[in-house]
């Protein structure tokens, strides 16, 4: 049978040129609050469901808040768009609590224990998100224009919340960068030898540049061992590299250095931020740096620098001294 509100609402996600993620997201929101209506017809869905089914995530599923909102942006897109019904007031939903953590931040001496266990292009894409703080999705997607020589840089477009932004490039990071362009071109001159070379271009651009995604500076800089069939389109392409396959890499390189401290790839855009700041950058172009809208965002860093050690002396001290 047909479901006619799940396939409006891959069309209206798409029109809106939403990624897949999202698009994939909205469908499993979709798939959850209709069981939870346990069969009560599309027609008579209201405010007070969606109240009572986010209030039921965070009290029986203890979902995390990140969770939670996921969940409220989706039912918001699908009664606003396509039910046509606002939602109203949500006041008297529970909302999952957010943790506040601070963040993880290795010393030099571990991060470069980290770097020692890691090799190829798994090497580069960790020492590019900590030398210019990217976030891992920005990293694995990279593509051959966004890396600008002659002016020490990366561009970043249509970063977290579709914001573009500009960060620095390290320069030991130049030879690496283009012995790493020399393989993707190889790569990129064998799949149009073997009549592919096509990568996905964002929005409508397929439509009015019809030849730009053979062209190689669309192409990712991080490419995919091997082609994939797009699920949208059905076309034969070669995406990025896999990101979780990134983060594979960087688990086993955090068990084999020993560091015991919790490593994501996040951490080393924590790392980024925490040591410009601690070389003396004002946190205005630490924050351009990072993409965040507001400075406050940026300031955790600035507890991260005043914790512990950092910025307290122990009593202890003066105990032991006076001995």
């Amino acid at each position: 049978m047909p479901d006619e509100l799940a396939d409006s609402l891959i069309q209206a996600v798409r029109v809106r040129h939403y990624s897949i993620r999202t698009e994939r997201a909205y469908l499993d929101w979709l798939k959850r609050f209709r069981r939870f209506q346990r069969g009560k017809p599309v027609t008579l869905w209201a405010g007070e469901d969606v109240q009572r089914f986010l209030t039921w995530l965070a009290l029986e599923r203890k979902v995390a808040a990140s969770t939670q909102n996921q969940a409220l942006n989706a039912l918001l897109f699908i009664f606003k768009t396509l039910l046509k019904k606002p939602l109203g007031d949500l006041k008297g939903i529970v909302r999952a609590k957010r943790p506040v953590h601070l963040p993880t931040v290795l010393s030099e001496q571990e991060l470069r224990r980290i770097l020692g266990h890691l090799e190829g292009d798994y090497w580069l894409m960790v020492a590019i998100m900590y030398g210019s703080g990217l976030r891992l999705m920005e990293c694995v997607r990279l593509r051959i224009h966004n890396i600008d020589f002659a002016y020490r840089c990366i561009h970043v477009y249509q970063g977290k919340g579709q914001k573009d932004r500009v960060v620095t490039l390290p320069d030991t990071l130049l030879l690496h960068l283009k012995t790493r362009m020399a393989q993707t071109r190889r790569i990129f001159e064998r799949d149009l030898a073997d009549g592919f070379g096509s990568v996905w271009l964002p929005y409508a651009l397929e439509r009015k540049y019809p030849n730009a995604d053979t062209e190689w500076k669309w192409q990712y800089l991080f490419p995919a061992s091997r082609r994939s069939t797009d699920p949208r389109s059905g076309r034969v392409r070669r995406h990025h590299i896999n990101e979780s396959t990134l983060q594979k890499a960087v688990r086993r390189a955090v068990e084999r250095s020993g560091v015991q401290k919790k490593v994501s790839c996040h951490t080393f855009r924590h790392c980024f931020a925490t040591h410009l700041l601690e070389s003396g950058a004002d946190i205005r172009t630490v924050q351009e740096q990072l993409g965040h809208k507001d400075i406050r965002t940026t300031q955790i860093y600035t507890h991260v620098l005043q914790r512990g050690a950092a910025g307290v002396t122990s009593p202890l001290n003066r105990l032991l001294e006076r001995n």
